[in-house]
């Protein structure tokens, strides 16, 4: 952050400011944590931490350290990891795939809603979209807009934006000032 005036900064997530993505990016984080320590049905784990309001930089970053090790650990099998928003469990290595497109689209809307551009792996866009591809057409929503068609010439990311609805031209200069939630 460049800035305090950043954190409430549109986002292509309607209707979230940077503080609002960071918040609900540092909830999954620790809740995608907690399933994998298979303690995932527990709503608590979900929910963005108290500390948040006071040092959202530190929260994110200790919600990222916290992920590593059980991901490490349990990301990698069938074992289940439940998964609430999502209605149930799922193995391990579907649910770290959800938990990776969800943390890299992420990442661009943050990194455009700061006027920047995300510098992922190529590795990154494709499996991000692979997993897009699966995305079926109905139950999309609240997690995704329509999807939009890609551009024949698009990087794999791009196509990926496109699948989930985004529009990767998007500028915060273009919105309207985002409602707190």
């Amino acid at each position: 952050m460049t800035d305090d005036k950043d954190w409430d900064r549109p986002t292509p997530c309607t209707d979230w400011t940077v503080r609002d993505l960071v918040a609900h990016m540092t909830a999954e984080n620790n809740g995608y944590a907690a399933a994998a320590r298979g303690e995932g049905g527990l709503p608590a784990h979900w929910r963005v931490p108290a500390a948040f309001g006071t040092d959202p930089v530190r929260a994110h970053g200790e919600s990222v350290a916290a992920l590593i090790v059980p991901f490490a650990e349990h990301g990698g099998g069938e074992r289940p990891f439940t998964l609430p928003l999502l209605g149930g469990a799922f193995p391990a290595r579907v649910a770290v795939s959800f938990h990776l497109l969800d943390s890299a689209v992420h990442a661009w809307d943050l990194a455009a809603a700061l006027g920047s551009t995300p510098r992922l792996p190529s590795a990154v866009g494709e499996a991000a979209l692979r997993i897009a591809r699966r995305i079926p057409d109905e139950g999309r929503a609240p997690f995704f807009g329509p999807a939009l068609r890609p551009p024949e010439d698009a990087d794999p990311f791009t196509a990926t934006l496109n699948l989930l609805g985004r529009d990767p031209h998007w500028s915060p200069d273009d919105q309207e000032p985002p409602r707190s939630l």
